[in-house]
C-alpha cells in the first residue's frame, strides 16, 4: 500500500554514527537528511561531481561507472573511524546502449560497480560489528520491484555478462529490470556468505517515486507515476527503516519499511532461480 511509509519515521535511537548514501539526488538525497534531522554524527553522500563540503553532511566523489573511482573511495572511506551503515541507492535507468568498463552502462553501475563497493567496504563493516557489541552495521541495497519483470533468460547461456554485454542481443527495454534482478541475486549470495558476521545485509524497494531515475521514460510513465508515484521523501522513509531494521532482516527483502520476502519474483524463488544465484 502506497500509505504504508507514512508511518516509517525510525527515532533517533535508530540512527547510526556514520551513513553513506551514493547520491546528490532523489531517494538518497532525502534520506540523507532524515538522518541528518534526526541527529546522524556523520552522513556521507557520495557523487560523480564533488562540491567538497563537509560538516556532519560531507560529499565525496565517486563514478560507478568507473572501477578506478570505485577503488579510490573506497580507499578512503576505509579510513573512516566508523562505518555503520551503506546505503547502496545508486543507479541508472536507461535504453540507450553503452558501456562502461567494457561493459554494458547500466551493468556496470547497477550491479557490477554496485557491489565491487560494497565488497570493498564489507571488512570495515564486520570490524565494526566486532568491536562495537551490538552495532549491527548495515549493508542496505535498493532494489526495485520491477526485477519480477523479467527472469534473466541470459542467464542460461555460457556467461551471462558477457550475453548481456552483447549489443546485438541486448534488449534494453528490459535492461533496468535485469539489472535490479541482478542485484537481488548478489544481495542474497553477499547475505548468504556474511551469515554470523555481524553484519545485516537486506534489500528494499522504495516503490515507484517521483525522481529523475525515470527521466528518459515517455508519457505513459509520466501519467502512471501522476497518479501512483509517491514523492522521493515518503520513499525515501523506506531507506532509513532498511538500515535500522534488526537482525531478521538479513538476507531479507523489504517493501513499505518491513521484511516481505513474498515480495520476490516466483523466479527469485524458484530452483532455477537459486541455481542462476549461484551461477552469478
Amino acid at each position: 500500500m502506497l500509505s504504508e511509509p507514512e508511518r516509517i519515521i525510525p527515532t533517533l535511537s535508530h540512527i547510526p554514527n556514520i551513513t553513506y548514501l551514493p547520491t546528490n539526488v532523489g531517494l538518497g538525497l532525502e534520506a540523507a537528511r532524515h538522518f541528518v534531522r534526526l541527529h546522524a554524527a556523520r552522513v556521507i553522500l557520495a557523487v560523480r561531481n564533488s562540491t567538497g563540503r563537509h560538516g556532519v553532511c560531507e560529499v565525496w566523489e565517486v563514478d560507478l561507472a568507473s572501477y578506478e573511482s570505485v577503488k579510490a573511495f573506497a580507499a578512503r572511506a576505509v579510513k573512516l573511524p566508523r562505518l555503520d551503515v551503506l546505503m547502496a541507492s545508486a543507479g541508472i535507468a536507461t535504453t540507450r546502449y553503452s558501456t562502461a568498463e567494457g561493459h554494458e552502462r547500466s551493468i556496470t553501475v547497477n550491479a557490477i560497480s554496485t557491489f565491487f563497493l560494497a565488497l570493498l567496504l564489507v571488512p570495515i563493516l564486520k570490524t565494526m560489528a566486532q568491536q562495537h557489541q551490538g552495532a549491527n552495521p548495515h549493508l542496505s541495497v535498493v532494489t526495485s520491484e520491477v526485477h519480477v519483470w523479467t527472469d534473466l533468460p541470459e542467464w542460461k547461456t555460457d556467461n551471462t555478462v558477457t550475453t548481456l554485454d552483447d549489443e546485438t542481443k541486448a534488449n534494453m527495454n528490459m535492461r533496468y529490470p535485469a539489472s535490479k534482478l541482478l542485484q537481488v541475486f548478489l544481495t542474497c549470495e553477499l547475505a548468504s556468505r556474511l551469515e554470523g558476521s555481524g553484519v545485516v545485509v537486506n534489500m528494499l524497494q522504495p516503490g515507484m517515486c517521483h525522481s529523475q531515475l525515470t527521466r528518459e521514460d515517455g508519457w505513459m510513465t509520466a501519467i502512471l507515476k501522476l497518479f501512483l508515484a509517491r514523492s522521493t521523501e515518503v520513499g525515501s522513509r523506506t531507506l532509513v527503516a532498511a538500515s535500522s531494521a534488526g537482525p531478521e532482516s538479513h538476507g531479507a527483502y523489504m517493501r513499505d519499511g518491513v521484511v516481505d520476502n513474498d515480495g520476490l519474483s516466483s523466479f527469485v524463488r524458484s530452483e532455477d532461480g537459486e541455481a542462476a544465484q549461484k551461477k552469478l
